[in-house]
């Protein structure tokens, strides 16, 4: 085979154009795993929230807390940005569960602030080295006014965290699976479904949905980042794909890292179902 037409130089040719720098990891279960950039530090946005997440499974864990433990939405957990809580009224009593969920479907902000708070800045960290995630750390709850960064990481550490959820060894398998159900159910993943056939993630064409994605993205000014997990019934893929050092701040569906993400997805999408599992033979 061509060198020159090795999976690793076609996601180069892809990103010729692209001004910004792309970290990249994704493993196929198959001893095949793709690296670029990926132990490049990225501030994470809302892709720390995964960590929360798994902070707070591994608590529940242990048996300290439980999934229907109630928290009070209060005037200090209030910030600007995504999520539906800040649309209720302060007050509102909602159970770990359902602030967990609202933190990762939709990424609220209100809901990550209420569980920050609530297991605290270091014990999360805690929790993120104990993960054996090095090059990651959330350096401080959600408040746009104080901060200016809200989390760093690594493709390779964000990677680890879905490689073991999807082989249910993240804390244990009950909490992977848990985890799982929840990341499943995560609207915004336009960067790794974006150029993805419709068809294939619509279970209405299916009697059992035979493609899923399971993710958490996340943006700021500095950064673009999508990861997660794409089963297939070939078996499933990490990917992950962080972005920075990009010209253009806005925020806009056609942003470069969105559009040059989403081509190099459909990449691997492509590759991995044409192997029938595989990255490379």
């Amino acid at each position: 085979m061509d060198k020159r037409l090795s999976l690793e130089n076609r996601i180069g040719v892809e990103l010729k154009s692209y001004d910004g720098l792309m970290g990249i990891y994704i493993n196929d279960f198959r001893g095949n795993v793709i690296r670029i950039h990926d132990r490049e530090k990225f501030e994470t946005a809302s892709t720390i929230k995964l960590f929360v997440l798994a902070a707070l499974f591994d608590r529940i864990h242990k048996g300290e807390l439980s999934l229907q433990d109630m928290l009070e939405y209060k005037k200090e957990h209030v910030i600007d940005g995504s999520g539906i809580l800040s649309s209720m009224e302060v007050g509102t009593k909602l159970s770990l569960k359902n602030i967990a969920t609202l933190m990762i479907i939709v990424s609220d902000n209100i809901a990550t602030n209420m569980l920050i708070d609530f297991l605290g800045v270091e014990a999360i960290n805690d929790c993120i080295g104990r993960l054996g995630c090095r090059d990651t750390v959330l350096h401080n709850r959600i408040d746009f006014e104080a901060y200016s960064r809200l989390g760093t990481s690594t493709p390779a550490d964000y990677a680890s965290v879905w490689e073991r959820m999807a082989q249910g060894t993240l804390i244990d398998r009950a909490c992977s699976e848990q985890m799982l159900a929840i990341c499943r159910q995560q609207h915004y993943n336009s960067m790794l479904t974006k150029n993805l056939p419709p068809y294939y993630l619509d279970p209405d064409n299916y009697e059992e949905e035979i493609i899923y994605v399971a993710s958490k993205s996340g943006s700021m000014d500095a950064c673009r980042n999508d990861g997660g997990i794409v089963s297939t019934p070939y078996g499933s893929y990490v990917i992950v794909m962080f972005n920075k050092d990009f010209g253009d701040n806005q925020y806009y569906a056609e942003h470069p890292a969105t559009v040059f993400g989403s081509r190099v997805s459909r990449l691997i999408f492509d590759q991995y179902l044409a192997l029938e599992g595989r990255l490379v033979l």
